[in-house]
């Protein structure tokens, strides 16, 4: 069985080859690219696709690789031994499951998404070299050693945030997610409005690219900052060639804080567009 994308999904030739690639190899998937460009959507559409439980692991700047596996809650059996519980004496009943031993311990393969790994301290992606290559690890709590019933389809997604180790790549089978062209993000947007306006459609665009190609944006608007962008122009009706003319008081396009998130990025489009209608008068 392997992965040809969904109907929800816009996936390129490159992609759906690295996903089946790492699946034939059995080594995580390391999927990087800009922020809203579908890592994580990524993972929910392999599992959709090849009828897979999803299984997430959300990784924030607190996060040790000692979660993925499990977690001793000695505090809470401290407490019950104060109150005379009867099951302080099974260590089990302390002992919480991490995504990672959920993984090992399904009884039929499935799907975990480790999202965005460069967020947690850079040992993290280190502390995980032997459970991810190995695919088991030993409790040392109760004396077990877990071993996965069935090896993962493993997806890891990076903002680039931070360099992740060397040992830790050699592990993994990469892929870098390219910010759409023209035509794909034309796929894209038809998969999600089928029933858009083309006029609409094709002036959002030129507004899109040509606010991506500049330079000096602090943060170019992604992906997912288009689609929710198309979604405000359609709920308020507003035509195509009103984007072709921005506002003269502001010169900004409609609805602009889909697009642009600081306001620097907003205070220098205001600038190129009063400096070009001052060129142009």
């Amino acid at each position: 069985m392997a992965f040809t994308g969904t109907e929800r999904y816009v996936a390129t030739d490159e992609l759906r080859m690295a996903v089946n690639a790492a699946v034939t190899l059995e080594r995580p998937l390391l999927v990087k690219g800009e922020p809203g460009t579908g890592k994580t959507m990524l993972a929910e559409e392999v599992a959709a696709s090849l009828g897979k439980r999803l299984l997430r692991w959300h990784v924030k700047s607190t996060t040790k690789a000692q979660q993925g596996l499990y977690e001793y809650d000695a505090v809470s059996r401290l407490r019950d031994s104060q109150l005379g519980d009867e099951k302080v004496y099974d260590i089990k009943n302390y002992i919480k499951k991490g995504m990672l031993w959920e993984a090992f311990d399904a009884d039929e393969q499935v799907v975990l998404l480790i999202d965005e790994i460069d967020k947690a301290d850079i040992e993290f992606p280190n502390d995980l070299l032997v459970e991810l290559d190995k695919m088991e690890f030993f409790v040392y709590e109760t004396g077990e050693r877990i071993q996965a019933k069935h090896r993962p389809i493993i997806i890891i997604t990076s903002n680039n945030e931070k360099e992740l180790p060397d040992a830790f790549l050699r592990r993994c089978f990469f892929h870098y997610i390219n910010f759409p062209d023209r035509d794909t993000m034309q796929q894209i947007i038809d998969v999600h409005y089928p029933d858009i306006r083309d006029d609409l459609v094709h002036e959002a665009l030129e507004v899109f690219f040509k606010v991506r190609e500049l330079n000096s944006l602090k943060k170019k608007p992604s992906t997912s900052e288009l689609i929710d962008w198309l979604k405000l122009l359609v709920a308020d009706d507003i035509p195509a060639e009103l984007l072709q003319t921005p506002n003269a008081k502001d010169a900004l396009p409609p609805l602009y804080g889909a697009l642009l998130k600081n306001e620097q990025d907003v205070h220098m489009l205001q600038r190129l567009a009063f400096m070009a209608r001052r060129d142009n008068r």
